[in-house]
C-alpha cells in the first residue's frame, strides 16, 4: 500500500493504517532503533511507542513522507529513551560513540535553557553547512549522526576504508565547530 493511501486510513481513523505503516516500515524503524538501543525490550517498547505516536498525531499532522515521519519518531523515542537509561547509566551501544564524536563540539552538550532556545538557530545551521557539502558527504554524515551507523557499516555501505569514513567525519565536524563558532557569535 503507498503512503498516502495509509495517511488517508490515518485521517479516516481506520486502525489498518497501524498494521500498514508496520508492514511497510517495521524492518526500517527498526534498525534505526537497533543503531540506538542495546536493549531487544527497549527496540521493541521503542517500535510500539511509534505505532501508537503515529496513530495519535496523525491528523492533524500530513506527512509529506510516511517514511521520515516515522524515522523521526522512531529515533526520537530512541533518544528519549538514551537519556534516560544515560541518567541510569547504562550503556547504549553504538550511540554512545556518536555522542562522543559530537559532544566535541560543545553546543550539543549542554541542556541549558539559552542551549534549548537556540536549537532552532543551531539546527538552521547544521542544515546550511549540510547544504553546502557534496552529496557523499552528506550521506556519511547523516548515515552516522542520524541513523548511528556504525563507521564499518558506513564503509561498507559506501565501499570504503574505516580510516576514510573516520577521517572525513573528523574534518567535517571541525567544519561544523568552526562553522558553530564563526555564524552563531561564538556560543560555543
Amino acid at each position: 500500500m503507498r503512503d498516502a493511501e495509509i495517511i488517508e486510513l490515518y485521517w479516516k481513523r481506520d486502525q489498518r493504517a497501524i498494521r500498514e505503516t508496520q508492514n511497510s516500515y517495521q524492518r526500517y524503524c527498526g534498525r534505526i532503533a537497533a543503531n540506538l538501543l542495546a536493549s531487544y525490550e527497549d527496540r521493541e517498547e521503542c517500535l510500539n511507542d511509534t505505532w501508537l505516536n503515529t496513530w495519535n498525531s496523525i491528523p492533524p499532522q500530513r506527512p509529506d513522507s510516511l517514511k521520515a515521519y516515522v524515522a523521526k519518531i522512531t529515533r526520537n523515542l530512541a533518544l528519549n529513551r538514551i537519556k534516560h537509561d544515560r541518567a541510569g547509566k547504562r550503556s547504549t551501544g553504538e550511540a554512545d560513540a556518536s555522542f562522543e564524536e559530537l559532544e566535541q563540539l560543545e553546543s550539543f552538550s549542554s541542556d541549558s535553557v539559552e542551549d534549548q532556545i537556540g536549537a532552532k538557530a543551531l539546527a538552521g545551521e547544521i542544515n546550511a553547512f549540510l547544504a553546502a557539502q557534496p552529496l557523499e558527504k552528506r550521506k556519511l554524515f547523516v548515515r552516522r549522526y542520524f541513523y548511528f551507523d556504525s563507521v564499518q557499516d558506513i564503509a561498507d555501505r559506501y565501499d570504503m576504508k574505516e580510516s576514510t569514513v573516520k577521517s572525513t567525519l573528523l574534518r567535517m565536524r571541525r567544519e561544523l565547530a568552526k562553522r558553530l563558532d564563526t555564524d552563531m557569535g561564538g556560543i560555543r
